[in-house]
């Protein structure tokens, strides 16, 4: 697992933008965090890097539960489970396709159930209290493994040192 601190909303966007970076198809980001921990901002900077396009529309989910962008890496899904009730009624929104096809932002993914991709990153975000600072905390699986060296390494632009717990 990855730590690491954001200072403010502008490191949150570079988080998502780097990832956004070595994302691919059949790639999730499962966002799990409290009400206003920045899951929403997160997905909209992220689907806006993937977009290349620093003024796109990004809408929350919360009624649609799934907002799809079309770019020419690929789509993405963000996705807003909060309103789901049963983890089956995730099979109806189609997001096993999606998990295999698409870059998946899932907020909320405890209404995943069991059902989690193999290729995810588990993104956690926590407010600390008094301020705009947030800790991230990362853990990969699968295809995300190898691919956090950059966030390894420090080489986040303007971020606070991170440690690997």
């Amino acid at each position: 697992m990855i730590a690491l601190a954001l200072d403010d909303v502008a490191a949150t966007h570079r988080l998502a933008e780097t990832l956004a970076e070595i994302a691919g198809p059949g790639m999730a980001i499962l966002l799990s965090g409290p009400l206003g921990a920045g899951k929403s901002e997160f997905a909209r900077a992220f689907v806006r890097a993937w977009l290349a396009d620093p003024n796109a529309e990004v809408p929350s989910p919360t009624f649609t539960l799934v907002q799809p962008y079309d770019a020419p890496r690929g789509t993405v899904w963000h996705c807003d489970l909060y309103r789901l009730g049963d983890p089956s009624e995730v099979e109806e929104l189609g997001l096993g396709d999606a998990f295999a096809d698409t870059v998946a932002l899932v907020e909320w993914p405890d209404r995943l159930g069991d059902d989690l991709p193999a290729d995810r990153l588990e993104l956690t975000l926590e407010i600390c209290h008094g301020s705009d600072r947030r800790i991230a905390r990362l853990t990969p699986h699968g295809r995300w493994a190898g691919r956090l060296d950059a966030i390894e390494t420090g080489t986040l632009p303007g971020d606070r040192p991170q440690h690997r717990d």
